[in-house]
């Protein structure tokens, strides 16, 4: 059964659903193998993982130059860790010649390593951008899930990043009944002790669990999203404006977000215009934590 064949199944005529609108963001998947193998990984990323293969350049160049027709105005890269991938700064300077980019890195070793690689990007036609994992602002608490040592590493690259000219934000885990904005201020003052911006971009997720998982979370139903919900309101959910590329199974494929790539049926397809206009019923676990937690990858306006 074709994917949009699926999500038009009368079965599912009650789940909240979302009409994707003008493609402005692509990201690109680049596999699950990391140098780190932290417990909580909502994609399982560890050493030699290979549920989502590694992309090379000419696996994304064509998904590159369709993308820039339709319009797209960045492009995005998450993991696993994308500086274990060796044609990735390849990678990234074709798409720099094309678009403003945003890596997620843990930005641990394969960072630091690759710095003098890193620097020759600084000079292409687009900006690059990057957010670093730093999951707590208390150094013990952040490597008791990531390994000893890696906190520090993380400043480190934010620090070098910075000072060549790169865009840095953060991304933190959020603890269920936190006061985000203290931690946040946590997080600022270290910032500024470390010579970085005190209005550095704090970026807070929920945990999302590791992939294959079903906990039992309310259903978002249709009424939630055209009544409690405005026209303006569903244009700021991901699966409005961006889409994401892994490589399962030695093929490329589309899927509806960065986030669903653990469930086959938001497959959108081979290509991006074949994707193009399918409606996502929201009905996966995360879809949840983006409702109720206004959760988001995206650093880009949606419109």
């Amino acid at each position: 059964m074709s994917t949009v064949l699926a999500r038009s199944d009368p079965a599912e005529a009650a789940v909240g659903y979302i009409d994707a609108g003008p493609l402005a963001e692509l990201w690109f998947h680049t596999g699950t193998a990391c140098n780190l193998a932290c417990p909580f990984c909502l994609e399982g990323s560890k050493p030699g993982d290979n549920r989502l293969g590694r992309i090379t350049l000419e696996d994304v160049k064509p998904w590159m130059e369709e993308a820039k027709a339709l319009g797209v105005r960045q492009f995005s890269f998450t993991g696993g860790e994308p500086f274990i991938v060796r044609d990735f700064v390849r990678i990234l300077d074709f798409a720099l010649r094309r678009n403003p980019c945003l890596v997620l890195t843990n930005g641990t070793e394969p960072v630091l390593r690759r710095l003098p690689a890193i620097e020759t990007l600084s000079g292409l036609p687009h900006p690059l951008s990057f957010r670093i994992s730093i999951d707590h602002a208390d150094e013990t608490r952040h490597d008791a899930g990531r390994g000893v040592g890696n906190w520090r590493k993380a400043w480190q690259s934010l620090e070098e990043l910075r000072r060549r000219g790169f865009g840095v934000s953060i991304a933190r885990q959020r603890d269920a009944g936190e006061d985000s904005c203290a931690v946040d201020r946590q997080f600022r003052e270290i910032c500024l002790r470390r010579g970085l911006p005190g209005d550095t971009r704090i970026v807070s997720f929920p945990d999302f669990l590791t992939p294959n998982a079903h906990p039992a979370v309310p259903m978002i139903s249709e009424r939630c999203m055209t009544t409690f919900q405005s026209a303006e309101s569903r244009a700021n959910f991901m699966c409005h404006f961006s889409k994401m590329v892994v490589k399962k199974n030695g093929r490329m494929r589309v899927y509806a977000c960065t986030l669903v790539d653990d469930d086959e049926s938001f497959d959108l397809g081979g290509s991006l215009g074949e994707a193009e206009g399918v409606r996502v019923m929201l009905r996966h676990h995360r879809c949840y934590s983006c409702f109720a937690h206004g959760s988001s990858c995206s650093e880009i306006e949606s419109c």
